[in-house]
């Protein structure tokens, strides 16, 4: 409630009106009050705003101002669902590739090995979109002719290659980073020496002691990249032609497109706390000491 407010004071208060937007070289006075009035945008804020909750509440999101005869809900919602699908894999990229990495350079740590996958990483994560991009699709799709240069085909098409590895190299030597110092951490713990001591195997110390005690910072930063999931990425999706909702965001704010923007807003801002309610969740998985707080607290 809080967001769609404050962005909702913004654009009533913000600067542009999407009539005149609307309207363009034919904005005379008359013809922008004339499409005010059919936009409501004529009445008082408390009006407008009160009139927008009710109807998002049961489901109608409003028509678009820009474009003419299309709901919210038409525009919207095919392109969450495709940029979801690209920050998915990028995130499957990015963790699958990462993590195992991290825990290599922490069980290396001295080591060349560690120094090179950490270095490596620090190039993948300076490397800017507008490089790696161009790179990949001169590289993959014009000399070697295995990818297409542009297009959405689905998740499960060839087309989902490249901007995936685009949007998830940068993650991948982010969560390296990220599980080696966790790891590391962890190693220097007494009940690691200890779970080694009673003759465990190095299997079990790894998978259930290192990997589930190093897990509990990653899972903070999987539930935020989970939360951006939606969010898109406009550079990417536009250098590969993917119609996701990133060029769609770009173009509503420029275009004043205030129905459009007030569903990107809450749709974000919704997947933003169940991101954080699942990771609260996933904490009490991870470490029985949590759940017992609880509990305990619960009890008292």
């Amino acid at each position: 409630m809080i967001v769609s407010f404050v962005t909702f004071v913004l654009g009533f208060y913000g600067p542009g009106d999407p009539a005149e937007v609307r309207l363009g070289t034919r904005a005379t006075p008359e013809a922008v009050e004339r499409l005010r009035e059919q936009l409501g945008l004529d009445r008082n804020f408390f009006v407008q705003y009160t009139s927008y909750v009710w109807d998002f509440v049961r489901g109608d999101l409003g028509d678009s101002y820009i474009f003419q005869g299309r709901s919210v809900r038409e525009l919207v919602m095919p392109k969450v669902w495709i940029s979801a699908q690209l920050g998915l894999a990028a995130m499957l990229i990015s963790v699958g590739l990462g993590i195992p990495l991290g825990l290599i350079t922490a069980y290396k740590q001295g080591t060349w090995l560690d120094t090179a996958l950490v270095s490596l990483s620090l190039v993948f994560l300076s490397t800017p979109v507008f490089i790696s991009a161009p790179f990949l699709i001169l590289f993959f799709a014009v000399n070697l002719g295995l990818f297409p240069v542009s297009g959405w085909d689905g998740f499960f098409s060839t087309s989902l290659i490249m901007p995936a590895l685009v949007m998830g190299t940068p993650g991948i030597a982010g969560m390296t980073r990220l599980t080696r110092a966790s790891a590391v951490d962890v190693l220097s713990q007494d009940y690691i020496r200890t779970a080694r001591a009673k003759g465990l195997s190095e299997v079990t110390v790894q998978a259930r002691h290192v990997l589930r005690n190093a897990l509990m910072p990653i899972v903070t930063i999987l539930g935020l990249g989970l939360a951006g999931l939606v969010e898109g990425a406009f550079i990417t999706e536009t250098i590969f032609g993917i119609p996701g909702i990133g060029r769609l965001a770009v173009d509503s704010i420029f275009s004043r497109d205030y129905p459009v923007i007030m569903a990107l807003v809450i749709i974000v801002a919704t997947v933003f706390v169940l991101a954080n309610l699942l990771v609260d969740l996933l904490y009490g998985f991870l470490d029985p000491r949590i759940r017992q707080s609880v509990d305990g607290y619960g009890r008292r």
